[in-house]
């Protein structure tokens, strides 16, 4: 296991390069790219119907803070982030789930930052992973015995939260192989795993990029276009626990981008129709 996790402590060096100006032209125009996807997702052992949609928009960060910038300036750096949201029932009551990430456009292209927070009528539950100097640093917080109030700090590795923006990098720049890499932290709380990177084998094709996690079973697959830039048209999952047999997918509906932060008043509403979101 640490000679994979070694591999991939050395991986974002193998995606430096400028940005092409293909990329800068589409990314750094001042929209988001919005698409929403019909989402089906297995929970307590039965097939659920829900949306979801996923938000890419480049942003001024400021590394130190890990934060969004106010305003740009020769202490922040460029970043691509991703949103991404569930929504579904779960019989009377909803799941509402919510992941970022922010993903660094300097030149090692390195994960600043991911969280995730999961709502639902029984609690919440919240996750963040910082990078740090020589580690990944871990927050947690939730109303489950055994999650609430930790702090972690983890050897660092790749992070399945980045092969989302990664993907919209350049998808040859995918890892393929055996490596090792965090499970994505929306899993992690769902299914109240461990909190530790586990061995996968990636696999790249013409428009799809899958990890099967090797000891698990579980396989993730994305969907996407070949050409620039790389619009994700879907992914699936799916896993076998004792408690059942867990599957999930999403088709794309429909993409715009827009300046959704400004389209925030009740004549934008209707903004919402194409997306077909409930």
């Amino acid at each position: 296991m640490k000679k994979h996790l070694f591999l991939f402590l050395i991986f974002p060096f193998f995606l430096q390069g400028q940005l092409t100006k293909e990329f800068k032209k589409h990314w750094f125009d001042g929209h988001a790219e919005i698409s929403s996807y019909e989402l089906t997702k297995s929970r307590y052992g039965e097939q659920r119907k829900g949306n979801a949609v996923l938000i890419f928009v480049t942003e001024d960060f400021l590394p130190k803070e890990q934060v969004k910038a106010n305003r740009k300036s020769d202490q922040t750096i460029p970043v691509l982030k991703i949103n991404r949201t569930k929504s579904f029932l779960t019989g009377i009551y909803p799941y509402s789930v919510m992941s970022s990430s922010f993903l660094s456009l300097r030149k090692d292209h390195s994960l600043i930052k991911s969280v995730a927070s999961i709502q639902e009528w029984c609690g919440q539950s919240y996750l963040q992973l910082n990078n740090k100097m020589n580690s990944w640093q871990l927050i947690s917080h939730s109303y489950f015995e055994g999650e609430a109030d930790q702090q972690l700090s983890l050897e660092k590795s790749l992070s399945e939260d980045a092969i989302w923006t990664l993907l919209r990098l350049n998808p040859k720049s995918l890892p393929v192989g055996k490596f090792s890499i965090l499970p994505s932290l929306e899993q992690l709380r769902l299914d109240h795993l461990s909190i530790q990177p586990l061995l996968v084998e990636g696999r790249l094709a013409k428009g799809s990029y899958s990890l099967n996690f090797i000891n698990t079973g579980r396989i993730f697959t994305i969907y996407f276009d070949s050409n620039f830039p790389y619009t994700i048209e879907g992914w699936e999952e799916s896993y076998t626990t004792k408690e059942e047999n867990y599957t999930s997918s999403a088709k794309r509906i429909h993409t715009e981008r827009r300046q959704y932060w400004r389209e925030n008043n009740l004549a934008s509403e209707p903004l919402r129709i194409p997306f077909k979101l409930h």
